[in-house]
């Protein structure tokens, strides 16, 4: 099982809060979509902190395969510039268990 874990900083125009509730939406959009994507959460940050992210993406997939499959899956490709328009810096990390 590969988990796949994304955290982001988001504008702050209009304001976080408006674009943590939209990339949620985009991001659980593709849920039961794509093949190998066993689990998808959204989180939004509620602790104020300098070094905290403001929303993370938390994902489980099958291998190796179904997370390159989920990489460049028509869906995920769809909302990926719609994300960006929100983010103003994304970390990611990827392991397998």
């Amino acid at each position: 099982m590969i988990k796949h874990i994304v955290m982001w900083r988001l504008q702050t125009e209009p304001s976080r809060e408006a674009n943590a509730a939209r990339a949620k939406t985009l991001l659980e959009s593709m849920v039961g979509k794509i093949p190998g994507l066993l689990k998808l959460e959204v989180g939004t940050n509620f602790l104020e902190d300098a070094s905290a992210s403001d929303l993370v993406l938390y994902s489980e997939f099958a291998d190796r395969a179904a997370l390159a499959v989920y990489g460049s899956h028509p869906i995920h490709e769809a909302i990926k510039p719609q994300i960006r328009d929100l983010v103003a810096e994304r970390r990611t990390a990827d392991y397998e268990i």
